[in-house]
């Protein structure tokens, strides 16, 4: 015998026939239970995301082959990513195998699985199933044994690792059967090759020829069976996220992370805004909930989850899913909690994590739309306050117009609203304009400006909030009213530029504005100091010796991938950075996103007190933000967290400022 093997041994090419008509019927009824399924989905609106395939389908095949966003999580990640590849790889292998045994051979008479390529073939599937077993076993302990807190386990789950373990083993067994009886004794080199076949096949009690080939049939039939069994169960189990997860990573935005869609408030046909009933959410909406495979990675970075408020974002998606099967017209509200809704900071990080795609933050934003428009309904009587003020004042304190530019009294800042020129327009938002402690970051901007030979222009008295608190609490309206007075102010001023130094309003500017035709370049102050120091037009003097940790805020962070820029300048200002537990991608909020930084925190631990103690953990002196509300919110949770004796926050702006001149 040759280094090859007979592919249908012992059970004869009469089963090829039975074997394919089982085949189709297995995935008919998986067809069937998906067409089925897919009515549940069509509850929802309509949505296009079948647009760009050919990039969409890149992204999926490259996510589901590379396991990135699985294993980005390595506690059961890992196991799960080897389970995926092992199993692909037996997969291609049975493929192959059926393709010389039901087409090469019959129709080319030509065998690709001799010499040197079968034994290869053969060891690298063994060693592929050995690892797909190992790892199975581990997530097996993982979910039963070392359950991790928050992690659910139903019956689904009992009877799927039953169902992969019996599918692997008895295809070892079969494997160790037709070696006891073709290779062990007369071709004991080639079996070599099958490591774990032959350790089965030693393993065998003796047993005649017969006994032998009986054994062999029914360990065929019965692996075929549960095989076809596994195709046949996706969609009516857990096991439906191996399609509906992948499908998710081709039906994922393109847009630029953290687009909302921008309503058409002049549609005069529009009875409803916002999310109140099941029939109100799109598609995918529903279709997320069935993607979910409930690992609570967005559960554990969750801030209103970490502190014990009633928010998770696994839940929530579980819950919308729960709402659909009710039907279309069902309430939403009537299954998910009103204060889970308010509690959200839209930092982004539940959807950021997610291995399936699921879009977390669009539902909140949807429910919360319906509170605010349609229901008039705010988290708190101070939140109603600070939308009078907005509608009003167009800032959140209530303070004059006129008063929105006396932070810059005595520095040479150009009025670009009466006509000064500027190489830039600082458009500094409601903080830095009327709150003392970010006055001092304004000014520490214009410092560093004046510095690199940039000319700052702001609007005064005309600019106004960019609109971004009262949106993301739901009050469209509100903020399109904002945005469109904002934009019409920032056209006639003629500026090519825009720096801000809130990720809140860089976010609004550079990114929601687009869908109101506004395409001024808008970039963040950390970018543009970057830059300046990069181009040799900004130079520092390094302190050596001066420690911090560092704040990725979340809508610079998550929201655009600015990680590296601000590190950099800080470590040519001279400051060691010991990052925290949580930082760069896996950072933790301050609170203050999703407009709650309009809201009194009021449900569980506060989540900036929180925020501060992971800096404090680092033993830096110097906690250093980029964000006028988490400069605000940390201001706080240093005195609330009573670490003002080994802590302080300083804004980036203000540490570069000190290092001018070098």
């Amino acid at each position: 015998m040759g280094a090859t093997r007979e592919i249908y041994w012992n059970v004869g090419s009469g089963v090829v026939l039975p074997m394919y008509l089982l085949a189709i019927a297995a995935f008919a009824l998986m067809a069937w239970g998906l067409w089925k399924r897919s009515a549940h989905w069509r509850q929802g609106k309509s949505l296009d995301r079948f647009d760009r395939i050919g990039e969409r389908t890149q992204r999926m095949l490259s996510e589901i082959l590379t396991q990135r966003k699985v294993s980005r999580v390595r506690s059961g990640g890992i196991f799960h990513s080897f389970f995926f590849w092992g199993f692909m790889i037996l997969f291609a292998g049975t493929l192959l195998v059926m393709l010389q045994a039901d087409f090469l051979t019959p129709v080319f008479e030509a065998n690709i699985l001799q010499g040197n390529f079968y034994r290869a073939f053969s060891l690298v599937l063994d060693i592929a199933g050995a690892v797909t077993i190992v790892m199975l076993a581990g997530l097996f302990v993982r979910r039963f044994f070392l359950k991790p807190e928050g992690l659910e386990t139903v019956k689904d789950d009992y009877w799927i690792h039953g169902l992969l373990f019996a599918i692997l083993i008895t295809g070892f067994l079969i494997e160790g059967v037709r070696i006891a009886a073709t290779e062990l004794v007369p071709n004991p080199d080639l079996a070599r090759f099958s490591p774990v076949g032959l350790v089965t096949a030693r393993m065998l009690p003796e047993m005649s020829p017969e006994g032998l080939s009986s054994l062999h049939t029914s360990l065929w039939w019965l692996h075929l069976a549960l095989a076809l069994g596994f195709i046949a169960a996706i969609p009516f189990t857990k096991l439906r996220h191996l399609l509906y997860t992948s499908a998710n990573a081709f039906f994922a935005p393109l847009n630029e992370r953290g687009s909302l869609s921008t309503i058409d408030l002049e549609d005069e046909e529009a009875e409803q805004f916002g999310a109140a009933t099941v029939g109100d959410l799109t598609w995918k909406d529903l279709f997320d909930a069935d993607a979910c495979m409930n690992c609570k990675r967005c559960q554990d970075r969750c801030p209103a989850y970490v502190t014990e408020k009633p928010l998770s974002p696994m839940k929530l998606i579980g819950q919308i899913g729960e709402t659909a099967a009710a039907g279309r017209e069902q309430a939403l509200l009537e299954t998910i909690d009103e204060e889970a809704v308010w509690s959200c900071t839209t930092c982004f990080a539940c959807q950021d994590i997610c291995p399936a795609n699921n879009e977390h933050v669009n539902k909140v934003i949807e429910l919360r739309r319906n509170l605010s428009l349609m229901e008039g309904t705010f988290p708190g009587d101070e939140v109603r306050a600070a939308i009078g003020n907005l509608e009003v004042n167009a800032n959140p304190f209530g303070m004059a117009f006129a008063a929105r530019g006396d932070w810059a009294e005595g520095l040479d800042v150009a009025r670009v609203n009466e006509g000064e020129q500027a190489d830039i327009l600082y458009f500094v938002g409601c903080y830095a304009s009327f709150d003392k402690r970010n006055q001092e970051v304004a000014r520490s901007f214009v410092k560093i400006c004046d510095a690199a030979g940039i000319r700052v222009g702001i609007l005064g008295k005309d600019e106004k909030c960019c609109g971004e608190p009262a949106r993301k609490l739901g009050n469209e309206y509100l903020y399109q009213m904002l945005a469109q007075e904002n934009i019409e102010t920032l056209k006639a001023t003629g500026i090519e530029r825009i720096v801000t130094a809130c990720p809140h309003c860089f976010n609004t500017l550079s990114r929601d504005y687009r869908d109101l035709d506004f395409h001024i370049a808008t970039e963040h102050y950390t970018q543009f100091i970057h830059r300046l120091v990069g181009d040799g037009r900004l130079a520092l003097d390094p302190a050596h010796g001066q420690s911090c940790t560092y704040h990725d805020s979340c809508y610079l962070g998550r929201y655009k991938d600015i990680y590296r820029e601000p590190r950099e300048v800080l470590e040519v200002a001279g400051w060691n950075i010991t990052e925290m537990d949580r930082s760069g991608r896996d950072s933790f909020c301050c609170s203050a996103g999703g407009g709650r930084i309009l809201a009194e925190e009021k449900l569980g631990s506060r989540i900036n007190v929180e925020r501060v103690r992971q800096a404090a953990e680092t033993s830096a002196p110097v906690l250093v933000s980029n964000c006028p509300f988490c400069l605000t919110m940390f201001e706080d949770g240093i005195k609330t967290g009573d670490c003002e004796e080994t802590l302080r926050v300083r804004d980036f702006a203000e540490i570069i400022a000190e290092r001018i001149g070098g």
